[in-house]
């Protein structure tokens, strides 16, 4: 059949399941770009390169669409920090063990910078959506890091840990975020690497050894 001249070519026919993905990392970008409200499910189409009818036969609402991607987001997000996480509670060399798992969780952002563009945009005036889903994340996050915290200050004899090491454990949560958006937005002035031994060293060491 002969195309009609400004028709959209197309697309193969893969089926909802092997075309949900595609249709997915399409909607993150305009997510990202424009947000939940201002992001059309003719966008997505767009840049999935895909007729309307094909992203409605993947998901029947942009609502439901948002939904699979917050999940799907918040499980890479939610690996790539768990991975960070240090395996063992030997605390023999404090600096090794933040830079190699800072190291691990900027890595892993530069490889998915656009999910981590969704947390940041949720904490700075984004999707309602989005910022719930984010600070329950962040949560067990914390939980998490306060338990190792906890390890780390017994080892060290410290006294009242159960006062000090949520405090410590919120304070690593926000150095871990900020580092990857200052990696993010650094244009590739910092590797994770450098950024991350960096971080831990001042954190290990104190300001005099920047």
């Amino acid at each position: 059949m002969e195309q009609r001249v400004g028709q959209r070519p197309r697309a193969a026919h893969l089926g909802p399941e092997r075309r949900r993905p595609l249709v997915l990392d399409a909607a993150l970008g305009e997510f990202v770009k424009h947000g939940y409200r201002g992001t059309s499910m003719e966008a997505i189409a767009d840049a999935a390169k895909v007729s309307k009818p094909v992203v409605y036969e993947c998901y029947p609402s942009k609502e439901k669409l948002f939904r699979a991607l917050l999940e799907r987001e918040e499980r890479k997000l939610g690996e790539a920090v768990a991975a960070s996480l240090p395996r063992s509670p030997s605390f023999e060399d404090v600096e090794a063990v933040l830079a190699e798992g800072l190291t691990a969780l900027l890595t892993a952002a530069a490889a998915t910078p656009l999910s981590w563009r969704v947390v940041f945009d949720a904490e700075h005036g984004g999707d309602e959506a989005v910022l719930k889903r984010v600070l329950r994340a962040r949560a067990q996050i914390t939980k998490q890091l306060t338990t190792l915290v906890a390890l780390f200050l017994e080892q060290a004899g410290t006294k009242d840990i159960e006062r000090k090491a949520p405090v410590l454990a919120e304070l690593l949560a926000g150095t871990g975020r900020t580092s990857v958006r200052l990696l993010l937005d650094s244009g590739g002035d910092w590797t994770p690497e450098e950024l991350g031994a960096f971080v831990a060293r001042v954190l290990a060491r104190g300001a005099g050894a920047a």
